[in-house]
């Protein structure tokens, strides 16, 4: 039995299975739509989520099987003080497979050691974000053809940014990938992921704040929201929020085939005029979520292709 905590769980050969199980499952949904009858996914959301918990939903859907759980810690046995390890032990009875979300970076990892179902972590605190992740890669080697040789631009909140840390560490894997890292001096990437990541890998980075002078130069632009949900200051959000915002003068700068990718929910960060421009890929990448976590779910139950083809 496996679990997925970091998307470096999967080596790179397992990573490109998956993506291409993904793509066969866009090209002949019809071919999958029964794989997981009888098969049971609990969602076990400790904070909000719209995107996230209704995609592995209609993954699960989608793929024949059905779905329970709850939508935030209120709504559950935490909110009695139950811990994580024994909610997962006896969601474990009931489900076949798990996607944990929760706001205390590791305690996905604390739940994996207790169940007896495979774990996904569906996000825990600033730390991981796997899934968004394998939909990151995905958006991108449909569209671009390509993971390796692409100069991606990162910008917003690299500090709390849990999808731009899972996404640099699974980019690095791969040659010629160079990073440009937009932010404020307040917003900057961890110390760990420039120097144990970025450094320790060889990879070339630069790191800038402003946000024009890096456009010409993109492959990939991949836009996050200021989080207000990781601030202890109101005023500090308040002042951060606004820093970026991509709109159509900004992307006049950007080459004609650069991609914009987000991992939503959107505040003011990307002006709603750019949703009209072709370049822009974030919509495209909420439908690319779907095929990936269907078939993640029938790799992690052991469902693959060879037993659906």
């Amino acid at each position: 039995m496996r679990h997925l905590m970091s998307p470096l769980d999967l080596s790179v050969e397992e990573l490109a299975k998956v993506l291409d199980l993904a793509n066969d499952i866009e090209k002949n949904p019809e071919k999958y739509a029964h794989k997981c009858d009888g098969k049971i996914l609990a969602t076990l959301f400790y904070e909000p989520s719209t995107r996230t918990r209704l995609s592995f939903e209609s993954a699960m859907m989608r793929l024949g099987g059905k779905v329970l759980g709850f939508s935030s810690a209120n709504s559950s046995s935490a909110a009695k003080g139950e811990s994580v390890a024994d909610t997962v032990r006896t969601v474990s009875c009931y489900a076949d497979i798990c996607a944990m979300r929760h706001p205390k970076e590791g305690a996905p990892l604390v739940a994996s050691m207790a169940s007896r179902i495979p774990v996904i972590n569906a996000g825990d605190g600033g730390h991981q974000h796997p899934t968004q992740t394998l939909t990151d890669l995905l958006t991108i080697r449909s569209l671009k053809g390509r993971l390796d040789h692409i100069t991606i631009g990162l910008c917003g909140d690299l500090k709390f940014g849990r999808t731009v840390h899972s996404l640099i560490e699974a980019l690095v894997r791969y040659e010629g990938v160079k990073f440009v890292l937009i932010s404020p001096e307040e917003l900057k990437i961890p110390d760990y992921i420039r120097e144990d990541v970025l450094r320790a890998s060889g990879h070339e980075f630069v790191e800038v704040e402003r946000l024009e002078d890096a456009m010409p130069s993109l492959d990939l632009l991949y836009m996050t929201r200021v989080q207000k949900e990781r601030f202890f200051n109101e005023e500090d959000y308040v002042r951060m929020k606004d820093f970026y915002i991509l709109d159509k003068a900004k992307m006049e700068l950007a080459r004609p085939d650069m991609l914009v990718l987000h991992p939503l929910p959107r505040v003011n960060e990307i002006s709603v005029e750019v949703d009209a421009d072709p370049r822009a890929a974030y919509f495209k990448q909420v439908q690319y979520g779907v095929y990936v976590r269907m078939a993640l779910m029938l790799s992690l139950l052991g469902i693959d292709r060879k037993s659906v083809v």
